[in-house]
């Protein structure tokens, strides 16, 4: 009985999380459907960029505008191949105005994870906090003395407060106050 139980909880449990599996890739392809044209061209030659498949064509056109412009009849344009250094320098910019563009949108779409990720801690730490103050109130009846530490986790946490604390001990605030320090002796 007891282990048609359990595997009854693991099953809902099974569901629960394939349940908020399919939520969270469907709010990832409706945010890919709703980018741009361009934003889904970026993707698309980043994506090329960063194969293996770029590096052979680059070695293959190169090596052949070498060989053709040494060995071939006509040169069109010879050591130190100035038109071959105006072309893959244009390519240069252009693919890294396509890799911004594309790394611009996974910024985008990490910034919304880490914001629906703190929403939901928050809403966890309200809970929590709602169910240590149940637990306070039983223990009261039941006779059991309270503890001081939970007393202190009942607390509501300020967020301000608590990235405050944050950039003071990571030393970032003294990094800011070193380099604004260091322009005014300038």
């Amino acid at each position: 009985m007891a282990r048609k139980k359990k595997e009854s909880k693991t099953k809902g449990l099974e569901r629960s999380i394939a349940s908020n599996i399919t939520e969270i890739v469907e709010l990832e392809n409706n945010q890919r459907r709703k980018r741009t044209v361009a934003e889904q061209l970026s993707e698309v030659i980043a994506r090329f960029c960063g194969s293996m498949t770029f590096v052979y064509v680059h070695i293959a056109w190169f090596g052949f505008w070498i060989v053709f412009n040494d060995f071939g009849s006509v040169a069109f344009d010879p050591y130190p191949y100035t038109f071959l250094t105006l072309i893959v320098s244009l390519e240069a910019i252009f693919l890294s105005t396509f890799i911004l563009i594309s790394q611009n949108h996974d910024t985008q779409l990490s910034e919304r994870r880490n914001h629906l990720d703190l929403q939901i801690n928050m809403l966890a730490e309200q809970e929590n906090t709602k169910m240590l103050e149940l637990l306070q109130a039983i223990a009261a009846k039941v006779g059991v003395t309270r503890d001081p530490e939970v007393d202190t986790l009942l607390e509501p946490i300020d967020p301000k407060k608590l990235v405050k604390q944050i950039v003071k001990a990571s030393g970032e605030e003294e990094k800011k106050n070193g380099s604004k320090t260091e322009k005014a002796e300038k």
